[in-house]
């Protein structure tokens, strides 16, 4: 079972010009179609931040968290994304099929049951993000019409209790998040159009509001200890919440393989979309707490409000425009991506195998969409915007901490597939010339490795090691400042403070053990710079914004987490595609060792095929032949098969593992006949 959960698919097989057939999903005669260029992605990456994050998020930790010190929340967010976003464009690079996004990533890398984790928590992250949307829509309308549709539903339907504060059902939000499932399952082309040109009304009305808002501007709004309202901890709890406002480059690259190019788009994109992203959170905050008190501004509607406030009802108006269409390019951006983690968790056997067909007038998983639709249209109808905005970020927090673990975990690791980017010396100039002589000095200090040196799998253990330690060690490094420090006194605080310190030494042990091993000599189109120092960043902010949330959304949190380890134990662990592979290949080693019967007494079958003797535990796809001598639990005794392994691997061109030939003779694979047989043509 330990072998099965660390499991992991091969980087070579995700590549694109494998022939590989689960690019097709399996009983549909199609796949996804390429028809994304980098205007496309940067266009749905903005368009799912802008909309919910500008016209919803910013007033609603304006009012209730930051006050003015919302803009500062905007930036610790962005920081904490930037750091992040460089290592998604990395993968996005590395695995360019990336329609799983984060969970494709760690599958690659940590294994199957964390990917299955991080594939379960974004699927809450984009439901809560669809039904947040249309929630905040129907808000907009219900705002426009002077509150008569919500007094309509209360007198008729009454409340009811959602996940957390009384709300009536909200049926037109409802029908919203169905209309636009709608839109998103008629086509990829189709729904991009559509997206393009909502966020081109969106940017107009971005502008005016910039330039209305000029006139009505009172300096006295951050005056007199107004702009830190709530202290630095409201910020920061600010910047937990803000966070989620720049999901965008997860959508690009969830989006990924239907990129004409996503070598040079995916990174150009998630850049683009970030910086274009601030900015307009930025300018926004600015505007809206310099025109209103940040505690006299609207819950439901901040923008459009206060222009009314002043009143400037034709300016209400034109922002109510462009919260519409920013809102539902918002609701799009959660949405699209939703049915495509769907479908590449059901194509791998982790979901429901019903969940991977796709139209063939379409081209877009057809049944993921009607579902994931359907799921977030009832979150939606039952569920308030306030309830839902404050669990929007954990996930999404955790998932972009596990793709920066698995940045880590690939530079360090052996890797028999180097030949399609070759090593680069130039690197060592380029810090050379950042560092001047002081660089060669400190990587004596350092114990830094030469630059020829190359990763073995013991450096790839030790990487493993630490670095699952950083991991751990970043949480309780930050549960004892958060609870100790901050909210302890006298002697508690104080020994708080001292374990703190213990553990701050740790880490920077733990990132220097890292330094010392060497790289892996690989390189891509584009890499997260500074390895492993901004990785480590990434880890330790997005941890600590995760323990600002509130206790009941870690209660919901782990609510849908048992939900997901009980569908996994059930179902997927065992009709995993790599579990099916696993077995398949059992029964032809099992039916070659039959013919074995007769052979002589002196010559035993375990002398050809040594990985069948009883000497260690079955270990399925997670062997470290099979996986490139991926860094999970390689033993000492077994460098010598990985080395006859990983002379297979460099001579098949098309990027298929080869160490199942050596393993299972009989083939047994899905790769379309490219699998080595164990045999030789031209011995034969």
């Amino acid at each position: 079972m330990y072998s099965r959960l660390l499991r992991t698919k091969p980087v070579g097989a995700m590549a694109h010009g494998s022939d590989d057939l689960t690019e097709l999903a399996e009983g549909s005669a199609v796949g996804l179609a390429k028809v994304l260029t980098t205007a496309d992605l940067v266009s749905l990456g903005v368009g799912s931040c802008v909309g919910t994050g500008m016209y919803v998020v910013a007033g609603l930790v304006a009012k209730a968290m930051a006050g003015p010190g919302v803009i500062l929340s905007f930036i610790i967010a962005a920081v904490a994304s930037i750091l992040s976003g460089v290592c998604y464009a990395e993968f996005g690079v590395r695995v360019p099929k990336t329609t799983g996004s984060a969970y494709t990533y760690s599958y690659v890398t940590v294994g199957e049951f964390v990917a299955f984790f991080i594939g379960w928590n974004l699927i809450l992250e984009y439901l809560i993000g669809t039904a947040a949307g249309a929630s905040a829509l129907s808000n907009m309308f219900d705002s426009l019409a002077n509150h008569s549709i919500s007094s309509y539903m209360i007198t008729h339907l009454g409340t009811v209790r959602g996940l957390g504060e009384d709300t009536y059902p909200d049926v037109l939000a409802l029908f919203i998040a169905l209309l636009v499932t709608v839109v998103i399952a008629l086509g990829v082309k189709n729904s991009v159009k559509f997206n393009n040109v909502l966020n081109v009304v969106n940017l107009v009305v971005w502008v005016f509001m910039i330039i209305a808002g000029l006139f009505f501007l009172s300096a006295s709004n951050w005056e007199g200890g107004n702009f830190l309202p709530y202290g630095w901890s409201g910020v920061m709890q600010g910047a937990a919440t803000c966070f989620y406002a720049f999901i965008g480059f997860d959508i690009i690259a969830t989006t990924g393989e239907e990129a004409k190019n996503p070598n040079t788009s995916i990174p150009y994109a998630i850049t683009a979309s970030l910086v274009t992203c601030l900015t307009a959170y930025v300018s926004v905050s600015v505007i809206l707490t310099l025109m209103v008190p940040y505690d006299l501004i609207d819950g439901s509607a901040p923008l459009m409000e206060m222009f009314a406030v002043h009143g400037f009802l034709w300016g209400k108006y034109t922002v109510a425009v462009g919260s519409i269409a920013g809102l539902t390019v918002s609701l799009l951006g959660s949405l699209f991506p939703m049915p495509r983690v769907i479908y590449a968790m059901a194509r791998d056997g982790l979901l429901f195998r019903f969940l991977t067909h796709v139209s063939a007038l379409t081209h877009t998983p057809a049944v993921a969409c009607v579902v994931s639709g359907s799921f977030a249209a009832i979150l939606a109808l039952l569920v308030s915007l306030r309830d839902l905005i404050e669990m929007m970020s954990i996930g999404t927090l955790l998932a972009y901490t596990l793709v920066s673990v698995c940045v880590l975990l690939l530079r360090y690791q052996p890797d028999g597939q180097i030949d399609t980017y070759q090593f680069n010396s130039e690197d060592d100039m380029d810090n050379l010339k950042l560092l001047g002589g002081h660089y060669y000095t400190l990587r004596v200090r350092l114990g830094m490795p030469d630059s020829s040196a190359r990763p073995t799998p013991a450096t790839g253990r030790i990487v493993t090691r630490c670095t699952l330690s950083f991991f751990f060690m970043s949480f309780f490094l930050w549960s004892t400042i958060i609870f100790g420090v901050e909210q302890g006194s006298g002697l508690g605080a104080a020994f708080s403070g001292l374990m703190a310190t213990l553990m701050m030494g740790s880490l920077v042990k733990l990132l220097i053990l890292i330094v010392q091993q060497p790289e892996s000599p690989q390189r891509l189109p584009y890499m997260a710079p500074c390895v492993p120092f901004v990785p480590a960043a990434a880890i330790l902010v997005n941890s600590y914004l995760m323990l600002k949330l509130s206790p009941l959304t870690w209660a919901r949190f782990t609510i849908w987490c048992l939900i997901g380890l009980l569908i996994y134990g059930c179902y997927g662990v065992w009709h995993s595609t790599l579990e099916l592979n696993t077995r398949e290949q059992q029964a032809h080693a099992s039916s070659y060792r039959r013919y074995d019967d007769n052979l002589d007494d002196t010559f035993s079958p375990d002398d050809l095929y040594p990985q069948d003797q009883d000497d260690g535990p079955y270990q399925g796809w997670s062997a470290p032949e099979e996986r490139g001598h991926r860094y999970q639990n390689q033993n000492e005794d077994r460098e010598d098969e990985q080395e006859q392994s990983q002379y297979e691997e460099d001579g098949d061109p098309y990027g298929y593992q080869s160490g199942a030939g050596v393993q299972y003779p009989s083939g047994g694979s899905r790769s379309k006949g490219r699998t080595n047989f164990g045999f030789d043509d031209e011995d034969d």
